[in-house]
């Protein structure tokens, strides 16, 4: 079992609470929880198995908060995103458990990049509310979602991101409402996604179940937020553009050329 310094503890909880909200409203907590995770010696593996703990308890806690929001006529609506995202996340699962990761990450910093001028070159879609109807093809919506959710199984850091874009950009759902599918698939694959890392050896408890305490409490807050603030939606986009940036620097390592060019200039 593993152990820390008195003071690790509290700083796990913390963690994990502000990744909760940051999943909670738009997406990319992962990038608190993983880089914790592994600043505290886990391997990569490991940490990603690891942090499935916090995520289940952050959807629980957040889809609790929302169950009262007209839940079920929305997702009877969204049964060809449901279905595909959740096979998609277990079938990446089983795929993160064998395959090395450095690659993708550099193609999915890419992706970000791309994503960045899309919310920024379209801000009024993001604040429009859903649709009554959804144009195009329920097959062409199952694949996006189905590779989307493969993703959120295969590593899980920025699901949110492409989560909320294909259902604001895609499906036409309002942010809020595409927040909330997001919340449910994320709920439905969590649990076999985590089985998935804990048969592969893949999950250290101690700090799994530290950071499962604060995103709960996390996702609790954020989910009350976005029910009862009148401008919910315009933070959350927002948030979302700040954390494709947090990710763009993440993956492309811009802090550390920055420090290279600094110290070759100076």
């Amino acid at each position: 079992m593993m152990t820390f310094d008195w003071y690790m503890y509290p700083l796990i909880i913390f963690a994990g609470a502000t990744a909760g909200v940051i999943n909670t409203l738009a997406g990319n907590g992962s990038a608190i929880t993983l880089s914790l995770l592994l600043f505290l010696g886990l391997p990569a593996d490991v940490a990603n198995g690891t942090n499935r703990v916090g995520i289940l308890a952050q959807s629980i806690s957040a889809i609790s908060t929302f169950r009262n929001r007209g839940l079920s006529g929305l997702l009877s609506k969204s049964r060809f995103i449901l279905i595909p995202a959740v096979i998609g996340a277990i079938i990446g699962a089983l795929v993160a458990v064998e395959v090395n990761k450095e690659v993708l990450e550099k193609v999915i910093g890419a992706i970000m990049v791309v994503m960045l001028f899309v919310v920024l070159a379209k801000p009024k879609r993001w604040l429009q509310e859903t649709a009554t109807a959804h144009s195009g093809s329920p097959w062409i919506m199952g694949l996006i979602f189905f590779a989307v959710g493969f993703y959120g199984g295969f590593i899980q850091m920025g699901f949110g991101i492409f989560f909320l874009a294909a259902g604001v950009l895609v499906a036409r759902y309002s942010l809020i409402d595409s927040n909330i599918i997001k919340l449910v698939v994320v709920f439905l694959y969590a649990l076999p996604v985590l089985l998935i890392f804990v048969w592969s050896g893949d999950v250290a408890w101690v700090p799994g179940l530290l950071l499962a305490v604060g995103q709960a409490f996390g996702g609790w807050l954020a989910a009350r937020f976005a029910l009862e603030h009148p401008q919910a939606k315009i933070w959350i986009r927002r948030l979302l553009i700040v954390m494709i940036l947090a990710v763009i620097v993440k993956l492309f390592e811009l802090l550390r050329y920055m420090e290279i060019f600094y110290n070759y200039i100076f």
